[in-house]
């Protein structure tokens, strides 16, 4: 029997709370039975100390449940578990808390980048595809970061295209998904604070833009608008995606009427149709569009 990350708060808290009063005091609740059942079951005798209604927690009773956990070669009560990577955890003793650790993935993003070294056994390819620890990448080194929403897209995105002329050093990164998520966010928030520019390539559709605006991004990669007036169809703007565009409305409505983005949303918002980053055509015919 471990004690839970919540019955390890609340006795760190305890602890604190002790240096300036004699006694804490905690109402009957499931953690605080879940204490309870520990100390029994490490013959930790509680006495009047438990009530059916309160346990009393004083300094001799922590110091009991910090000797037993030392014992058994557990974390201190100290120690405060959360975001740890489970090897950090293991420092600190033989108590891995998946639950509260932080995720192999926590850190990690997918960077798409111009061939290095040839490896042996490899077939040489112009690109490829790492996997990085975000704060190992120097953004200095880069002129401008490319956000691909969908997985199967960033794999073949290839940055060499004439929309992208004026940018000869691209971070082109996947946005994420369960496995890649959360260190684009602080990737998207660190690059914003640069004020390069910041290009979105994803789906046409109402999460597409409401993505792209949420991370900062400077403009969208699409096809020429003739493009997508001519392919946009109403199938490729799922109706779940309604509530978002709210949102894209009231930004809409802030930009003077000759923004070059002012037919896209006339187009999306008016009437109601999208087109999947899959269905833009070749990669040579895409543009950047200022979203601001």
């Amino acid at each position: 029997m471990h004690l839970s990350p919540r019955a390890r708060t609340l006795l760190r808290d305890a602890t604190r709370m002790l240096r300036t009063q004699r006694d804490v005091e905690k109402k009957r609740s499931k953690v605080v039975d879940e204490i309870v059942a520990w100390c029994e079951a490490h013959d930790i005798e509680l006495g009047p100390r438990l009530t059916h209604g309160r346990l009393r927690l004083d300094r001799d009773l922590l110091t009991r449940i910090e000797e037993t956990l030392t014992a058994l070669g557990e974390p201190s009560m100290e120690a405060d578990l959360s975001g740890l990577t489970s090897a950090e955890q293991a420092r600190l003793g033989n108590r891995e808390q998946k639950s509260v650790r932080e995720s192999p993935r926590e850190q990690r993003v997918l960077a798409s980048l111009s061939t290095g070294v040839s490896r042996p056994g490899l077939v040489s390819r112009p690109r490829d595809v790492l996997d990085l620890d975000w704060r190992d990448i120097s953004l200095d080194a880069f002129d401008t970061l490319i956000q691909v929403e969908n997985l199967d897209g960033f794999y073949a995105f290839d940055p060499v295209i004439p929309a992208l002329a004026g940018w000869h050093r691209p971070l082109v990164l996947y946005r994420g998904d369960r496995h890649y998520g959360g260190a684009f966010a602080r990737v998207a928030e660190a690059w914003a604070r640069t004020g390069r520019a910041h290009l979105y390539f994803g789906d046409f559709d109402a999460a597409g833009l409401h993505n792209a605006l949420s991370s900062a991004a400077t403009h969208l990669l699409l096809p020429s608008l003739a493009f997508l007036a001519s392919q946009a169809s109403g199938e490729q703007l799922p109706a779940e995606q309604y509530p978002l565009q709210a949102s894209l409305r009231d930004h809409a409505d802030r930009l003077p009427a000759e923004h070059p983005l002012a037919g896209h949303f006339r187009l999306l918002l008016g009437e109601q149709r999208g087109l999947l980053q899959q269905w833009f055509g070749p990669v040579e015919a895409l543009e950047p569009v200022p979203l601001v």
